[in-house]
């Protein structure tokens, strides 16, 4: 069989061939043409590149000091008027106590009236409220009164008081002035019942205290 009876027998099968061919052919010399595509950027240091461009807009700014703003001065404080009036003041309170030392300070004259002495009475007054006249018969011993320990017995006979029988006789205006001499002591006379119990030692009535009270 010759090559054209061949290419007769079998034309569709180089037909196709042909057109694969002519496409490979196409795409081909398509690559070969196409230009190069840069896969990175130029840099000034390259061969043949351009001059780095100035940014004119930073070299144009002004510094950045310039544009700062001012600082802010306050404005200055004006005293209110009542400040002087105050200041005014003070100078006076100063001035009268200066005059009041100079007063104290100065000599008293030899037939100057001598200032007065409160009287005794009055300075007893307050005493004679919570101690009435002991009886006569000596001192009662105020420690077996529940509550009354050996401070508060010298508190005691100092305002007088040394029977039980004075105790016995206190009202409650009476424990109210005593209180306001007691100290850390107050209110203990009416807490412990110092009048009742005095009341009872004053009579001798032992047994009454001891059921009420305790042994003594």
């Amino acid at each position: 069989m010759t090559l054209l009876q061949t290419i007769e027998a079998n034309w569709l099968l180089f037909a196709v061939a042909l057109v694969i061919a002519l496409i490979l052919a196409f795409w081909l010399f398509g690559r070969a043409g196409k230009p190069k595509v840069r896969d990175r950027r130029p840099d000034v240091l390259d061969e043949g590149a351009a001059p780095a461009q100035r940014n004119q807009a930073l070299i144009d700014a002004p510094p950045a000091a310039a544009t700062m703003p001012s600082p802010i001065v306050p404005p200055a404080v004006v005293p209110p008027a009542a400040a002087g009036t105050f200041a005014g003041i003070g100078e006076a309170i100063a001035h009268g106590a200066q005059a009041e030392v100079r007063a104290a300070q100065a000599p008293v004259p030899d037939d100057a009236p001598a200032a007065e002495a409160p009287p005794v009475e009055q300075q007893a007054v307050k005493q004679q409220t919570v101690a009435p006249a002991a009886p006569d018969g000596g001192e009662d011993d105020l420690r077996r009164i529940k509550g009354v320990g050996p401070k508060l017995v010298a508190t005691l006979h100092a305002l007088g008081i040394t029977r039980y029988a004075q105790i016995a006789a206190w009202t409650d205006a009476d424990l109210d002035a005593l209180d306001a001499q007691l100290g850390a002591f107050a209110g203990r006379p009416r807490r412990d019942a110092w009048v009742e119990q005095a009341r009872l030692l004053a009579g001798g009535d032992t047994g009454a205290y001891e059921a009420k009270f305790g042994k003594l």
